[in-house]
């Protein structure tokens, strides 16, 4: 089985534990996209640089193809005005950078959008991309935290 990897949403990162948050498969297996952690703007955000998934040229491309899908009108995945969802079409602009680079790889990693934002879901999954809730995140990852 591949190994997964899983970009963490706002929604999900503010219910993970202390605990949780400093474990070997977060640090190994999570990464939060950096608009995520803008957004987020936790006291201990230093403290998740090394998890961060970095907003390169790449994903700025893949962010372009993932905002052309979206009407003008749609204010479901994000909405400026509102100042809500910066970082949701972000989440799965990573992702799909994400899975081009395992692409390299006989065995890369699946690219997972952990979030309990609706819009950010559908959004991964017409881009072909896995995603999960807070919820199915703790179910699936249940035995890992404390290897």
């Amino acid at each position: 089985m591949n190994e997964e990897m899983y970009l963490i949403d706002n929604n999900v990162l503010s219910h993970l534990s202390p605990a949780q948050r400093a474990s070997e498969f977060f640090r190994t297996q999570c990464r939060i996209p950096a608009e995520v952690l803008h957004e987020a703007g936790h006291a201990h955000a230093d403290a998740f640089r090394a998890v961060e998934y970095p907003t390169t040229a790449s994903v700025l491309t893949f962010l372009q193809k993932v905002m052309a899908t979206v009407p003008e009108n749609d204010i479901s995945l994000v909405n400026l005005y509102a100042n809500k969802g910066a970082a949701d079409p972000l989440l799965v602009a990573c992702a799909l950078d994400g899975i081009q680079q395992s692409e390299t790889w006989l065995f890369g990693p699946t690219w997972i959008i952990v979030s309990n934002d609706k819009a950010v879901r559908a959004k991964g999954a017409e881009f072909g991309v896995e995603s999960c809730t807070r919820e199915e995140f703790a179910t699936r990852t249940q035995g890992n935290w404390n290897a």
